[in-house]
C-alpha cells in the first residue's frame, strides 16, 4: 500500500490553507481504497471509510476522522488531472513491463450521465490506452468539449512510451499526424481505413476487388482463414496482406502515410440461422507481419471493448455515474481504471472485478494482497 502511496504525495493541494481539515494523501488513499471496494460515487466512499476507519488509523494520519463525502467531492474536483494521471503514469510504468511488440489499443469512450445541461456540460469522453498483452490501462486523455478524439489522441500517445509497440486505432486515428506521432515516437501503427478517408479507402478496395476476382494469380498477398462455428451461428474470417512496394507506390504514390509498409484486407462471412451477412474492412500498417499475425492483432483491439469499456460499465457502473463537478469527472474515471488494473493483476481468485471488489470489501487481507499485487 505504501509504495503505491508514495506515487501520489506529490500532487499539489489546491485548497484554501484555512479550509484545510483532512490531508491530502489521506483523501487519496481513501478514495482509492472505496473505489477497489465497490464505492462508485462519494458517499458510498464515505461510508467505506467509515467502515474501514480503525484499519485507515493503522497508516494514515486521519487527524479529523474520515473526510465526508462533500469533502471527496470537492477536492476531486480540485485535483490537476493532468497532475493525478502523471502519478498514475509514474504507477504503470513501475507496475506494467511493456514489451517490444506488444498491442496497444487506443479508443475512446463516453461516460453517459456525466452530462450537466444546466452548466452546458457536455458528457465525459475520454481516450485510452490498453496494453493487450497485459491486460491494463496505460493512461486516458480527456477530449475537450467541441473537440474530437483527433486532437486528443496525440496527446495521449506523447505521455506513453510506445516505442516497438503497435498501436492500433479505428478510422477517427487514420490521420497523418498521428501516424508522424507514432513514427516519430518509434511505434508502429495499425490503422482502420473507412469511406470517411475517401482516395485512400477507395484505392485500397478497387485494387482488391481486381485482384480477388484474378484469384490473386499474380499479386504477393499472404492469407490466412479462420472459422468459427457455435451457437447457430458460422464465422468465417479471412484476411490478405500485402507488403509489396508497387502496391504501397500505388496506394500512396506522394508517401503521404509515413513508413506505410502494408495494405490489409478482412472478410468477415457470418452465416446465422441460414441468413449470410459479409463485411470487408481495411486497414493499414508501418509494420509488416503474415496474415495470421495481423488477424490476431485485428481481434486483440476490440478487446478494448469487452474487456476494458464493458467492464468500466458493468463492473464499476460507470454509465451510470452523476459526478460532475470541476474535474472530478476525470479524476474519478482514473481512479476507476487504477481500480480495473490492480484487480487484473491478482490472479489468486478466478473471478471477475465485481466479484473481486465485493471480497476486498469484505476481507481486508484480499484488499492488501490486491494494493500490494
Amino acid at each position: 500500500m505504501a509504495d503505491l502511496i508514495t506515487h501520489f504525495t506529490t500532487i499539489s493541494d489546491k485548497r484554501k490553507p484555512n479550509g484545510i481539515r483532512h490531508k491530502l494523501i489521506d483523501i487519496i488513499a481513501i478514495a482509492i481504497c472505496g473505489v477497489i471496494c465497490g464505492g462508485d460515487d462519494w458517499v458510498m466512499i464515505e461510508y467505506f471509510g467509515n467502515a474501514k476507519r480503525e484499519w485507515f488509523e493503522t497508516f494514515l494520519e486521519l487527524p479529523h476522522g474520515i473526510p465526508s463525502h462533500d469533502t471527496f467531492g470537492k477536492v476531486f474536483a480540485l485535483i490537476d488531472p493532468q497532475e493525478f494521471q502523471e502519478s498514475f503514469l509514474g504507477w504503470v510504468h513501475e507496475i506494467a513491463e511493456i514489451t517490444r511488440g506488444q498491442l496497444i489499443a487506443i479508443d475512446g469512450k463516453t461516460a453517459r450521465r456525466s452530462h450537466d445541461q444546466s452548466k452546458g456540460r457536455e458528457a465525459l469522453h475520454l481516450v485510452s490506452a490498453w496494453a493487450s498483452q497485459n491486460g491494463l490501462v496505460l493512461g486516458q486523455v480527456k477530449v475537450d468539449d467541441k473537440s474530437n478524439e483527433i486532437r486528443a489522441i496525440p496527446e495521449l500517445l506523447k505521455m506513453l512510451d510506445i516505442h516497438g509497440c503497435l498501436i492500433s486505432i479505428d478510422a477517427i486515428g487514420t490521420q497523418k499526424e498521428i501516424v508522424s506521432t507514432i513514427i516519430e515516437q518509434g511505434g508502429d501503427y495499425l490503422l482502420t481505413v473507412k469511406q470517411n478517408q475517401g482516395s485512400l479507402y477507395d484505392q485500397i478496395a478497387s485494387a482488391f476487388n481486381v485482384d480477388y476476382e484474378n484469384e490473386f494469380k499474380d499479386t504477393p498477398y499472404d492469407y490466412s482463414k479462420k472459422v468459427n462455428k457455435g451457437h447457430g451461428r458460422i464465422e468465417t474470417r479471412e484476411c490478405w496482406i500485402t507488403s509489396d512496394p508497387e502496391y504501397i507506390n500505388y496506394i500512396d504514390p506522394e508517401g503521404h502515410w509515413q513508413k506505410l509498409s502494408s495494405l490489409i484486407i478482412l472478410k468477415a462471412t457470418r452465416v446465422i440461422n441460414g441468413e449470410t451477412s459479409v463485411q470487408i474492412r481495411y486497414f493499414i500498417s508501418s509494420a509488416v507481419f503474415g496474415a495470421t499475425q495481423i488477424m490476431k492483432f485485428i481481434r486483440q483491439h476490440w478487446e478494448v471493448e469487452n474487456k476494458l469499456h464493458w467492464s468500466l460499465d458493468v463492473s464499476f457502473n460507470e454509465d451510470s455515474s452523476r459526478v460532475r463537478t470541476g474535474h472530478a469527472p476525470e479524476n474519478l474515471a482514473l481512479l476507476r481504471k487504477m481500480a480495473l488494473n490492480l484487480l487484473r493483476l491478482n490472479k489468486s481468485k478466478k473471478c471477475g472485478a465485481k466479484t473481486k471488489r465485493m471480497l476486498c470489501a469484505v476481507d481486508t487481507n484480499f484488499l492488501l494482497e490486491i494494493l500490494n499485487s
